[in-house]
């Protein structure tokens, strides 16, 4: 299949303000995607990429004064399938994880371990250790956290929406990482595009995802506390420790968010050749930078 995707954010700086944009996909999705990937601004604006110390492409510019448009428009291809299960996936002794694994297991800025391990073990001590006991994090943070929109609040550790028991996906996220560290299981965010695809359409404004991946048998897992099932199309930006290391933008002055339009969609052929022609709903503006090709990822839910 093929998904569109893409996002016009608009942002207000009073003067020239540094930025660091973590907007696009991942590197390694990086050949599924069909022709130019590249971040826009209707502005001249001089930016360039480099890669952070967890594989994201992070976007470096200085935005000018006034009003900044930044947007992409491109299609990915996705084999359409769900989220894979291992269900005999197991978790590994400590001693044994690899090395780089290991910061995964360790508190972070929005996953305050040192305040849920005893809950954690409380909760999950007798469960089935490895898939068994990942998926049932999933279900109990499914339960546990209502989502809303009005709930947002980026300041919210997993352990606030754990008492709170309200947030976005984000908040589903941290808390299931939260849940894993404490529980000895290697796991890390991640955030990115996922359309409803597969799924009754949401009565909501489309909005850049956050999910969580486990470390068990030898690779990484995808797993999502706030839908609890497996999903079609997600479409990688970031990977971090929590959302401290993939926010969409870091800012670094007074600047004000103006617009946010996300896009995520199954097109047909028909609509797919309107994209390639550039003609796709309008979220590209009209004229763009001339920077080079931007490979990276980030995003909050």
């Amino acid at each position: 299949m093929l998904i569109r995707a893409g996002y016009k954010i608009t942002y207000d700086c009073t003067q020239p303000t540094p930025m660091l944009l973590a907007l696009s996909v991942r590197p390694e999705r990086l050949p599924d995607v069909e022709g130019e990937h590249r971040i826009r601004f209707d502005r001249p604006a001089e930016a360039r990429d480099y890669l952070d110390g967890f594989g994201n492409t992070i976007t470096r510019l200085v935005a000018p004064e006034g009003r900044l448009v930044i947007s992409n428009d491109f299609l990915v291809r996705d084999p359409g399938t769900p989220d894979p299960a291992a269900p005999d996936a197991e978790q590994h002794r400590v001693e044994d994880l690899p090395d780089d694994v290991l910061v995964y297991l360790m508190g972070s800025r929005y996953c305050d371990t040192d305040r849920l391990s005893d809950t954690a073990w409380s909760l999950f001590g007798n469960t089935p250790p490895g898939w068994g006991r990942v998926q049932a994090i999933c279900g109990y943070v499914h339960e546990r956290i209502t989502f809303g929109y009005e709930h947002a609040r980026s300041t919210r550790t997993a352990w606030d929406g754990y008492m709170e028991r309200k947030g976005v996906c984000r908040d589903f996220a941290h808390l299931a990482v939260a849940f894993c560290r404490c529980m000895n299981i290697p796991a890390r965010y991640a955030t990115g595009y996922l359309g409803d695809i597969g799924v009754p359409p949401a009565d909501s404004p489309m909005d850049f995802s956050a999910w969580f991946e486990a470390y068990l048998g030898g690779r990484w897992h995808t797993f999502d506390a706030r839908h609890n099932f497996p999903r079609i199309g997600r479409i990688v930006m970031a990977r971090g420790r929590d959302a401290t290391d993939v926010a969409i933008s870091t800012t670094f002055g007074p600047c004000t968010l103006a617009g946010f339009e996300v896009v995520t969609e199954e097109v047909g052929a028909e609509a797919a050749q309107a994209a390639r022609r550039g003609e796709a709903a309008g979220l590209v503006p009209d004229r763009s930078s001339g920077q080079g090709p931007a490979q990276r990822d980030m995003a909050v839910g």
